[in-house]
């Protein structure tokens, strides 16, 4: 081999080792713009009212301080808040859970008539946008006497297209031949539903729990509608309303809005860091069908 093939040879090497810390470089600089309204909002709710008044922007605060808590929580019923949106988030994510596991398994699993046209009408919910909903969901809840009631918040959102249908391709992958072993063994469809196939699509379960938590967590239109009684109101819609209110500077203004804002991020935060190793299991597995 002469040294002009050699060298040759080597060049690609090089422009790897030349490329991966530039591509280190622009995925820092990506990950610090997606992540400076976090870093400002968690920062400022530990500042102090001069720091945040200040004409020159201060983002590390010169005192940090947890005053901007302790008056939120003096002006509002922040555990009372804390506690609707919980129940509501949770009842959705366990909701959604099951029924669009189980109508995912019919879909995917059991031969019945009219399963090409229930599939078919579940596509075509995904294309309705969740807007054009609101007026009837009004109309049926408050027909229902439901309104100001954590049913009236919940029931809407129990089952969802997007659900059903992430469901339904997972458990796609499950092998037939399994759950026919299962039925010469004398297995009932439960049994294989949950002793099988549940277990089998754990990533999908946690991806599932990721976007509805995060979904039903963060959901404003639909509590502020539904709800008039403020003992009903969720966190984002506490802090709404207390935003608006014209004698919030007192007692901390903005600081008070950023130390609310944290409070409602934390809880996705730890989900999501609870669930991240099947979260990311899961879309790796979607990226391989």
């Amino acid at each position: 081999m002469t040294a002009e093939t050699a060298a040759t040879a080597h060049r690609p090497r090089r422009s790897g080792r030349t490329r991966r810390p530039l591509l280190y470089i622009v995925a820092s600089l990506g990950l610090l713009v997606m992540s400076a309204p976090f870093l400002w909002m968690a920062l400022s709710a530990f500042k102090t009212k001069e720091d945040l008044t200040s004409t020159t922007p201060v983002w590390i605060p010169s005192r940090w301080t947890l005053e901007n808590f302790t008056a939120l929580l003096d002006q509002l019923d922040m555990p009372q808040y804390f506690l609707n949106s919980l129940i509501v988030a949770v009842l959705v994510t366990v909701s959604n859970l099951l029924f669009c596991s189980m109508l995912g398994y019919a879909l995917a699993k059991l031969d019945f008539s009219g399963r090409s046209k229930v599939f078919g009408l579940v596509l075509a919910a995904l294309m309705v946008p969740g807007n054009l909903m609101i007026l009837p969901l009004y109309v049926l809840m408050n027909g229902l006497g439901l309104i100001d009631t954590y049913a009236g918040l919940v029931l809407p959102f129990a089952a969802g297209a997007f659900g059903v249908f992430l469901m339904r391709q997972f458990m796609l992958s499950v092998p037939d031949e399994l759950l026919e072993a299962a039925r010469l063994d004398g297995a009932g469809e439960w049994y294989i539903f949950w002793r099988i196939v549940m277990p089998l699509v754990k990533p999908a379960l946690a991806t599932l729990t990721i976007f509805t938590f995060l979904g039903s967590w963060n959901n404003f239109i639909w509590p502020l509608i539904a709800t008039n009684d403020p003992g009903k109101y969720t966190l984002p819609v506490a802090l709404a309303t207390f935003a608006n209110d014209p004698n919030r500077t007192v007692g901390g203004g903005n600081g008070m809005l950023m130390a609310g804002s944290l409070l409602v991020v934390l809880p996705v935060l730890a989900v999501f860091a609870v669930l991240q190793r099947h979260f990311t299991q899961g879309i790796a597995t979607a990226g391989l069908k």
